[in-house]
């Protein structure tokens, strides 16, 4: 593996995912109370002895840069490391923007190109899974393949949302559609049980989707990027034109992969971890763990709660209050009387001294944290939050899809999101 370059593709805007993505790159996003998206992929390169990892990203990459510089510290013995890529303008070539993946890539070729490797494995920076890389490139060498996809049979219901693809009986891509929608999602229904499915899961799951993580010969990337300047991503242009002319091959997934890249999806992924007995996704796998930044917390402190199919993070305080099925970040503070259910508190970047807690208090302030008699029910509450007293976070009205930045506060799907550093006055009902 000391053969493979690891490269992560940190998105674009993240959209979807406004307002965590406000002041933060998606890869930077906070997941399961004391993690971060980008944490997966790399912890999953370190896991498969790839330690050779450029994470390539263009928006608000200063929390994602500190994370990955405090997280990620190589020994100087090795060549080890896991650095950002920023989008950057460079004398031959005066767009400072990555125009998509393929484009991201290809702007910072002459960088990779220093190295002595085979292979690169391009990956995403948002998605939630386990996987050793070592069997994914052993299957692409075995096989002999240019370019090797790594894909998830999936349903008719989110088909559309994937690259979908037919494969013969070797495993070998024979076409490939960038989400289909109407009679072309239909064209590419297949049989399954090639992929090794019973007939019953190949009818519930009818399409082959990519996952967005491939493998690429080295010679195999340089030649498509240089020769095909116009297209500018893998997934829309490049592996659909190539699929015909070069050996592209299909690696099955078969584990457990979530594309987290929506506010609900994230949501779900986040609240699933607390599943008793056994979540989708585990953080207890010691032969596999999830790495991230160390903050030598102290441990969290419970007083007279009531916690049920809950993650606490370490460095909280939580006052006689109930917690159910609910995610709570490091350093998250909770008064006396609140009801969390339902919810994803991030926690916070800092403790608050007491001395300035009261006193803000006395000027009618409102302090880092939940303040007393507060409802928290089917949200999130993004880092920093400063939550009154007496507070209904509910979504009273149902509303599905709402604005309300100068509030504090946006609702997606019927989620309402706490915006990172708000203040929500007491008494306030959303």
């Amino acid at each position: 593996m000391k053969r493979v370059l690891g490269i992560i593709l940190g998105g674009g805007a993240g959209t979807r995912l406004y307002p965590l993505t406000k002041l933060r790159a998606k890869p930077a996003v906070p997941l399961a109370g004391k993690y971060r998206l980008i944490d997966i992929p790399i912890s999953n390169c370190v896991n498969s002895d790839i330690n050779k990892i450029y994470v390539l990203t263009q928006f608000n990459s200063a929390s994602l840069n500190r994370h990955i510089t405090r997280a990620y510290n190589f020994s100087g013995l090795t060549e080890g490391f896991v650095e950002v890529l920023a989008a950057q303008q460079t004398p031959s070539d005066s767009t400072s923007w990555f125009q998509g993946t393929a484009d991201a890539v290809r702007k910072y070729l002459w960088l990779f190109e220093e190295w002595s490797i085979d292979q690169y494995l391009i990956l995403s920076g948002d998605h939630l899974y386990r996987m050793d890389y070592r069997d994914f490139v052993k299957r692409h060498r075995e096989t002999g393949a240019d370019i090797t996809l790594s894909v998830v049979p999936i349903d008719e219901k989110r088909a559309s949302d994937f690259g979908l693809m037919k494969i013969d009986q070797t495993g070998r891509v024979i076409d490939f559609s960038e989400k289909p929608k109407g009679d072309a999602l239909k064209q590419m229904a297949v049989d399954t049980t090639i992929l090794g499915l019973s007939p019953e899961q190949a009818q519930a799951t009818p399409y082959i989707a990519s996952m967005g993580i491939y493998v690429f010969n080295k010679d195999v990337m340089h030649r498509l990027l240089h020769e095909n300047p116009q297209r500018t991503d893998f997934g829309k242009e490049i592996i659909p034109a190539c699929a015909k002319d070069l050996n592209v091959q299909a690696y099955l997934f078969n584990g457990y992969w979530e594309d987290i890249g929506t506010i609900e999806a994230f949501y779900d992924a986040n609240l699933a971890l607390t599943r008793q007995p056994h979540p989708p996704f585990s953080f207890y796998d010691e032969k596999a763990p999830i790495y991230t930044r160390t903050r030598f917390l102290p441990p969290s402190k419970l007083l007279d709660s009531h916690v049920t199919e809950s993650i606490i993070a370490e460095g909280c305080i939580i006052k006689e209050c109930r917690i159910d099925h609910s995610v709570v970040g490091v350093r998250s503070r909770i008064e006396a009387n609140c009801i969390i259910e339902d919810a994803l508190l991030m926690g916070s970047d800092f403790y608050e001294p007491f001395a300035e807690r009261q006193s803000g208090l006395q000027r009618g302030g409102i302090p880092l944290g939940i303040g007393s008699d507060t409802t928290i029910r089917r949200a999130i509450v993004d880092k920093n939050a400063r939550i009154g007293r007496h507070v209904q976070i509910i979504n009273k009205d149902r509303v599905e899809e709402a604005e309300r930045e100068d509030q504090g506060f946006y609702i997606r799907n019927g989620i309402v999101v706490v915006m990172k550093n708000a203040t929500i006055p007491d008494h306030t009902t959303i």
